[in-house]
């Protein structure tokens, strides 16, 4: 039986991963059926609607969805997809694992991260005005509902998956109300779980923290635009955006997207890097129960990583095309030494300050 997708390959570079990304999805032998869409600035153009009524009737008819990188205009146009399509569907976790590649030398080796995102409140919610001319009104909104479900997604991934210490991260100190309620409800979820170590650092010091040294956080739960920031800080660590998964996760859907930009300065050229999409692909694996196959996808992309530099794509150093990178992938999954246990040999040494 066929696992039925609804299918956004974004614009930019989005049609050129996501192609990648469904060969090497599809090279597992996993029966896929996929529904594919516009949205965005290519679909208004076609259909007026920058997310046509099919895309939603499709979500919400399969239920799990896989888009690539959709370009949001700064400061006017149409409002993001991305927080259209998570507020529409209540995805209201934004799940965003940060661990290295192998092969790939940075700053911090062995970095080994979760981070859990708030996805569909604060800042976000996009409420704003203006007051009087030259004075815009941004109105921030936490509730007790939405703090509490996000927290329980946290603290249950961490009990599922042996993860010792969950921080909150905030600015209580500050905003005494709206990230104080945040703060009472990860303290009374925490109370279930009492094997998981429960902590809470300020946001702005937990960015000079984690610069100094990232192997001293676990799991990391904060509120949407806190999340947003520094899960693109933390990408940092381990090579980028180009190279980390993301998903939106709800009771009833979920979405995995690549977290990085559309790039249209490469689009067409043949040259980006599948791989954020492709992880992503891969903790769409898990979500359907397809574990074996997201094991071989994540051991092949490490294996190409580890052994194949001349089909590594120009962004991390290699000469190779995004489907010569594909083709490597879909090769080595075949290959018995690309599923053969291996461990990265690491040192965790954090950077002096």
């Amino acid at each position: 039986m066929a696992h039925k997708i609804t299918l956004l390959p974004g614009d930019g570079i989005g049609p050129e991963v996501a192609t990648a990304t469904v060969r090497i999805l599809e090279a597992t032998g996993v029966k896929f059926e996929w529904e594919k869409f516009e949205v965005g600035a290519e679909a208004f153009l076609k259909y007026k609607e920058y997310v046509p009524k099919d895309v939603y009737e499709s979500i919400e008819r399969n239920r799990v969805g896989l888009k690539g990188p959709v370009t949001t205009p700064i400061g006017g146009g149409f409002a993001s997809i991305n927080v259209s399509l998570r507020k529409k569907y209540e995805l209201f976790a934004n799940f965003r694992p940060i661990k290295n590649l192998p092969g790939i030398p940075t700053r911090y080796p062995g970095v080994d991260l979760i981070i859990v995102r708030e996805n569909t409140e604060g800042e976000y919610v996009g409420i704003e005005h203006e007051v009087v001319p030259g004075v815009v009104e941004s109105i921030k909104i936490i509730t007790e509902k939405g703090s509490t479900r996000v927290s329980k997604f946290a603290f249950q991934y961490a009990r599922d998956f042996k993860r010792k210490t969950i921080h909150a991260i905030h600015k209580a100190n500050i905003m005494k109300m709206s990230d104080g309620l945040f703060l009472a409800c990860a303290r009374k979820v925490s109370k279930d779980y009492p094997e998981i170590t429960y902590a809470e650092n300020i946001i702005d010091a937990t960015c000079m923290q984690l610069v100094m040294n990232p192997y001293q956080y676990d799991v990391l739960l904060m509120e949407n635009l806190y999340g947003d920031i520094v899960s693109d800080l933390c990408a940092a660590f381990v090579g980028g955006l180009g190279l980390v998964p993301g998903a939106n996760l709800g009771h009833e859907c979920a979405i995995f997207e690549a977290v990085h930009g559309s790039a249209p300065d490469i689009a067409g050229k043949n040259v980006a890097n599948p791989t954020a999409l492709l992880q992503s692909g891969v903790l769409m694996l898990h979500h359907i129960k397809e574990h074996e196959a997201a094991e071989k996808v994540q051991n092949a992309l490490e294996f190409v990583y580890r052994k194949k530099k001349d089909k590594l794509t120009r962004d991390i150093g290699g000469p190779a095309s995004t489907n010569e990178f594909a083709d490597a992938v879909i090769e080595a999954l075949a290959d018995p030494q690309s599923q053969a246990p291996y461990v990265e040999p690491t040192e965790k040494v954090a950077a002096s300050s």
